[in-house]
């Protein structure tokens, strides 16, 4: 059931997973399309990351810079193979159109029109395949007038709303969450996309353009729970939902820490009731009635608890809640969540070498497959660590590999294995 890290060799970890046997032409770099395809590599998939001769801009952010391995980069580009290909050069480009002749996918996160300029748009790549799912994770729907415009994750936070959303319910100045989180959704977003295009692709036979705008995907984000009264026409109440905006919404301070708990369901709440000393509330107070009334209330419910919290200690709390069967977990810290017991009881975490910098962490594939588990690990590539191999798949012999070497469309990594 559960995903083993065990190394394997060529031929295995060309079978194992539901993806075994995809081939992804990865032409995405920073974040949101490098994390779809790493979820696909994950599964198995053949993701081939093409690279320009700089590199993904994410090899040179944080710790171990210099080696072009920063973490951002290690945390979503395993199990992904690096070839460099210059792209403006026309040995580059029919490389490029070559590899992709063998693939199912290719992905791509710059704007359509840089594509058009490498004369790589779909109608090019299709002219060589057919079959292929050609998926661009794009800014905006490009059939608005935002279509050209550049995104990064922050603007996509401000554009659907989520600065304003944590002003409300925080009581302070509009900011962002510190997380790329338009960015990791839409990347989830979109590696399903992939998968249902593979999947479509299977009960036609034929291949298709795909476009996954951020701005697009993410608006649900925030209207799905937020669009709330005004959801009707004509409406029937104001924006927001009143459980999700509450300033009391937030971890509760105990006598020596703090703690995150949920009462939802009557008999939540009805049993923190009598727990916390107030059981008669929950027959004389109105607003413990019903989860309508509660909502209608929430702020202030959630401060009573707040201040019933206070009286006891962590431990205590969690304690009784667990054993009142009212969900509660501790409020980690990132160093306290790589000690968190469940994780730890199924080895999500482990320590993985990579032969450029030395001992990394990594997390297990999150999904675990009775069937089809994807059991291979392959460390994220050195830059240009298998140009050579993969363009030798293609049909490339040594000598015109060392043509594109010579004439820099395409680059081996220092570390890349000799044949």
């Amino acid at each position: 059931m559960t995903t083993d890290s065990r190394p394997v060799d060529d031929e295995e970890k060309a079978t194992t997973g539901p993806l075994a046997g995809v081939r992804v032409i990865d032409l995405t770099s920073v974040l949101m399309g490098p994390s779809a395809t790493q979820a696909l590599a994950d599964l198995g998939a053949d993701v081939i990351k093409v690279e320009t001769p700089e590199g993904d801009a994410t090899r040179r952010i944080g710790p171990a810079s210099a080696e072009q391995m920063g973490p951002i980069f290690l945390g979503t580009n395993r199990n992904k193979r690096s070839i460099v290909l210059d792209l403006k050069q026309p040995e580059g480009r029919a490389a490029f159109l070559r590899l992709a002749k063998t693939a199912d996918v290719v992905a791509y996160n710059v704007r359509p029109k840089a594509m058009e300029r490498l004369k790589l748009t779909y109608e090019d790549v299709a002219a060589v395949n057919p079959r292929i799912i050609y998926v661009g994770m794009l800014g905006f729907s490009q059939r608005g007038r935002n279509a050209p415009l550049p995104a990064f994750d922050d603007l996509i936070q401000a554009s659907m709303g989520l600065p304003a959303m944590l002003a409300i319910s925080g009581n302070c100045e509009p900011r962002f969450v510190p997380l790329n989180i338009a960015d990791r959704s839409v990347g989830l977003y979109a590696f399903g996309v992939i998968a249902s295009a593979l999947y479509a692709r299977e009960k036609t036979g034929t291949g298709q353009r795909v476009d996954v705008p951020m701005f697009e995907t993410m608006v649900p984000y925030i209207l799905g729970d937020h669009l709330y009264g005004q959801k009707y026409v004509p409406a029937k109440g104001e924006y927001g939902y009143p459980r999700l905006l509450a300033q009391s919404r937030q971890p509760y301070p105990t006598k020596d820490g703090y703690i995150g708990c949920t009462m939802y369901t009557d008999e939540h709440w009805r049993r923190f009731l009598v727990l916390s000393g107030q059981g008669e509330l929950a027959d004389t107070d109105s607003r413990f009635a019903n989860l309508t009334n509660r909502t209608a209330s929430i702020d202030a419910l959630y401060a009573l608890v707040g201040r019933a919290l206070r009286e006891k200690t962590t431990a205590e709390w969690t304690a009784l809640l667990t054993a009142a069967d009212i969900p509660v977990s501790p409020v980690h810290t990132f160093d306290t969540l790589l000690s968190d017991a469940h994780l730890n009881d199924i080895g999500f975490f482990r320590e993985e070498e990579v032969s450029s910098i030395g001992t990394i962490r990594e997390t297990a594939v999150p999904s675990e497959w009775h069937g089809t588990p994807p059991r291979s690990y392959r460390p994220p590539p050195t830059l240009g660590e298998h140009s050579a191999e993969v363009l030798r798949e293609v049909g490339y012999n040594e000598a015109e590999i060392d043509k594109l070497i010579h004439r820099s469309a395409a680059r081996m990594s220092a570390a890349a294995p000799k044949k």
